[in-house]
């Protein structure tokens, strides 16, 4: 790892309830491990009180949602909310609790309510007060690839990851999750590279229009398709947290954002040329192996027979480990040294 780094880095990993947001930390926090670069995670999700890893900085130890649901009264949402203007409050415990981890890499596990990235301004007030503290972060937007398989769905999606980027005013990187599981819902109507590069949403109106209720509001969604494509911002990179290569590419384009791939800039500036010569790949090549690996390219027919057979070999076959990387010596090494 880069020497000499004079401020630490990190990201705020936030997205929808059930996105794998609390999945991804933990696995990415495993890789950077393996690849020997120090991590810590903050829980800031008052209502996470099961997680997989074990957190440096839990908010719970401050408040507690279920306490505080209790003894105000509040529903989930309500406590949610008070917790997290609680810890605006308390920014300085914040503080003392991260000093011990300066020479870390921070995750920030988040809490999934899209209240707080849309219209709410106290998580925007918190990552402020942390970029203030010197902090370099990019937020990671979670998505579950479970969304593409409908298009209103997706495009209600693309809107919140849109809303989400203008409200916090960080570096951003969306993320399709989940993707080996993109067509476990049925086929995609598109291929994968429209719904990562969000490319002309107008193809989504015949689809949209065959939708329930999809003639009713047909006039309202094509505004939604208008007003993401006048922006022209939203664009989703992929994931599969169980996969160390995909982990390692999404890796990469963090560093870019939060500028981690500069190191210290050492002499000779080499990790500069390091940047201009480490990724010369297109989009589409990015893609390829996802395409190959999670995406059929057969006759709908012979797809649909095709998702029959592999589901009794589901069920015939015992359940594989879950949870953890498996990442051979050498393999460390060949990553270690990138």
């Amino acid at each position: 790892e880069p020497e000499g780094r004079s401020m630490p880095f990190g990201q705020v990993v936030i997205g929808p309830p059930g996105s794998g947001k609390t999945t991804y930390c933990d696995g990415m926090a495993q890789f950077m491990n393996a690849i020997n670069r120090k991590v810590a995670i903050v829980n800031l999700d008052p209502a996470n009180d099961v997680t997989p890893y074990e957190a440096a900085v839990n908010l719970r130890e401050l408040v507690d949602l279920a306490d505080v649901m209790e003894k105000l009264h509040l529903g989930p949402n309500g406590g949610l909310l008070y917790c997290i203007d609680f810890l605006w409050k308390n920014m300085d415990w914040l503080r003392e609790k991260l000093q011990p981890f300066q020479d870390h890499y921070i995750l920030f596990d988040c809490p999934g309510q899209t209240e707080l990235y849309m219209h709410n301004t106290t998580m925007r007030n918190i990552v402020t007060m942390i970029q203030k503290w010197d902090y370099r972060i990019t937020a990671i937007h979670l998505v579950d690839s479970y969304y593409c398989s409908s298009p209103s769905t997706y495009v209600s999606s693309v809107l919140l990851s849109l809303s989400t980027m203008l409200h916090l005013e960080l570096p951003h990187i969306n993320v399709l999750s989940k993707i080996d599981l993109i067509e476990k819902h049925g086929r995609l109507n598109f291929d994968l590279e429209f719904f990562t590069d969000v490319q002309d949403l107008t193809y989504l109106n015949d689809h949209l229009d065959a939708e329930p209720f999809g003639a009713k509001y047909a006039k309202l969604s094509r505004v939604f398709c208008e007003l993401i494509e006048d922006f022209s911002l939203v664009s989703f990179a992929t994931l599969n947290i169980m996969d160390k290569h995909s982990v390692y590419n999404l890796l990469k384009a963090i560093d870019k954002s939060n500028g981690y791939i500069f190191g210290g800039l050492t002499a000779g500036n080499d990790a500069i040329m390091a940047l201009t010569a480490g990724d010369t790949s297109w989009q589409y090549e990015k893609l390829g192996d996802v395409r190959e690996r999670f995406i059929t390219d057969v006759p709908d027919e012979e797809w649909e027979s095709e998702e029959e057979d592999n589901q009794q070999q589901q069920q015939q076959q015992p359940p594989t480990p879950t949870g953890r990387f498996f990442v051979s010596d050498q393999e460390l090494c060949d990553f270690a040294s990138k």
